[in-house]
């Protein structure tokens, strides 16, 4: 399938979902999903192959990012992956310093050809996110967000994070159904403390009677 031809089946499963993305940013966000598909038959990295499944789960996680960023935003996707969000983030959000990191090392170099073969410019790096923001924590190059999706269950993610609150503004976390559960074993484990959790937004997960949330966290005031 060409790339334009990938484009307008992926502008119809956007408009059957009530997706709003601009039109401009189809052609690049086809080449994405070409590349994407085309390194997952050698590396695992996504299990939404079709233009169908890459709309309802990759694109609408992403859409539900943006009223919550504001313009100019310095973003890291924390474990990346293949690059969702932060690479569509970078395709339908241009104004956003976006920037991703994966610590596994093949999966980096993976995504790394995958922005170049979007045609994109966007820092890869193959580390903990961990060490980055504790690097970038008191400079001009401090992440005013991190996004994470499908990385790890909230103990493990206040675990990493919650010692760095004050290096970052604050995460954004997509999570599933289990959010609440995962958010009580955290607090139960002691963790929690430093931060505040709440719930920023929901939508609907597709194929099932579940939904998809959003969460913030950040450090709490004083």
């Amino acid at each position: 399938m060409t790339d334009a031809a990938l484009a307008g089946e992926l502008a119809a499963a956007c408009g059957r979902l009530g997706l709003d993305v601009d039109p401009a940013a189809m052609p690049r966000l086809a080449a994405y999903a070409a590349s994407l598909w085309s390194w997952n038959e050698r590396l695992n990295l996504t299990r939404h192959t079709t233009p169908d499944a890459f709309a309802a789960r990759d694109v609408a996680d992403t859409l539900a990012l943006l009223p919550h960023l504001a313009a100019a935003e310095r973003v890291l996707d924390v474990g990346t992956g293949g690059g969702v969000p932060g690479v569509i983030l970078a395709i339908v959000r241009p104004d956003l310093r976006v920037e991703l990191c994966d610590s596994v090392a093949k999966k980096a170099r993976a995504v790394a050809e995958i922005v170049k073969e979007t045609g994109l410019r966007l820092p890869v790096h193959a580390s903990a996110a961990q060490e980055l923001v504790a690097a970038r924590g008191r400079g001009p190059d401090r992440f005013d967000t991190l996004v994470v999706r499908a990385v790890a269950p909230l103990e493990k993610l206040l675990r990493w994070f919650e010692p760095l609150a004050g290096s970052f503004g604050r995460l954004l976390v997509i999570k599933g159904p289990r959010w609440e559960q995962e958010k009580a074993e955290a607090r139960h484990k002691g963790l929690g403390k430093k931060v505040s959790i709440r719930r920023l937004a929901a939508w609907p997960l597709p194929g099932s009677d579940n939904e998809s949330v959003l969460l913030e966290i950040k450090a709490r005031a004083g």
